[in-house]
């Protein structure tokens, strides 16, 4: 195997390391049953818009499916490199690790438990969900299309990716909340808790990255 090959390989083992951190964070999102993260408060409302045509009654998975179709071929005209293998990865492993989590969490109750448990629950799984993210971005070997939004933007205008973030969870809001999309309190800490930590774990997880590809070479 050269080098180059080797390197690559890591990368990906490196993004589904963080893949499974984040999708951690994600299952305990969930299990905190306080509303949608907001990129899934979009995928709601357009759903709902294109039922309201009366043509058709996709699915929310079908819906969700669609838009990171889409959102791959805008950057596949407009910054092709950042669509990477890493990014089908994080299309087609996102779900069942969220059910693999969901499964062992679920004996916990904590969609059944008082704000008191829930809301802790739901800032964890913000924290571990950016973390993981962080080591997904600085493992440079791709991101999941929803993420890209914000890191294509960030690295385009030069803006912080915590502040890019903030404003593209409030856009995905926004826009999914108008044709009839749904979010709670667990939606707003999301959308402005998510970005900022990423960005204060990005140092950390870049040196994760490079000091795993300095032993590879040792």
């Amino acid at each position: 195997m050269s080098e180059k090959l080797r390197e690559k390989t890591v990368r990906l083992c490196l993004l589904f390391l963080g893949l499974v951190v984040a999708h951690l964070g994600v299952t305990l999102f969930i299990l905190a049953d306080l509303g949608a993260d907001p990129f899934n408060v979009l995928i709601q409302g357009l759903r709902l818009l294109i039922i309201k045509t009366g043509l058709i009654t996709p699915t929310h998975g079908t819906v969700h499916m669609c838009v990171c179709f889409l959102i791959i071929l805008i950057l596949l005209v407009s910054g092709r490199s950042y669509v990477k293998a890493g990014t089908v990865v994080c299309m087609f492993c996102g779900g069942p690790i969220i059910d693999l989590f969901t499964l062992l969490l679920e004996p916990l109750s904590i969609s059944e438990s008082d704000l008191a448990v829930k809301i802790p629950v739901l800032i964890l799984g913000c924290v571990i969900l950016a973390f993981g993210m962080s080591i997904v971005i600085r493992s440079e070997a791709g991101t999941g299309p929803n993420d890209l939004v914000a890191v294509v933007i960030s690295e385009k205008s030069g803006k912080p990716f915590g502040i890019v973030r903030i404003i593209t969870d409030v856009l995905f809001v926004l826009i999914g909340f108008f044709p009839g999309g749904r979010f709670g309190v667990g939606t707003i800490i999301c959308a402005f808790l998510v970005g900022p930590v990423a960005q204060f774990c990005m140092p950390f997880s870049a040196a994760l990255v490079k000091g795993t590809l300095k032993k590879m070479k040792c």
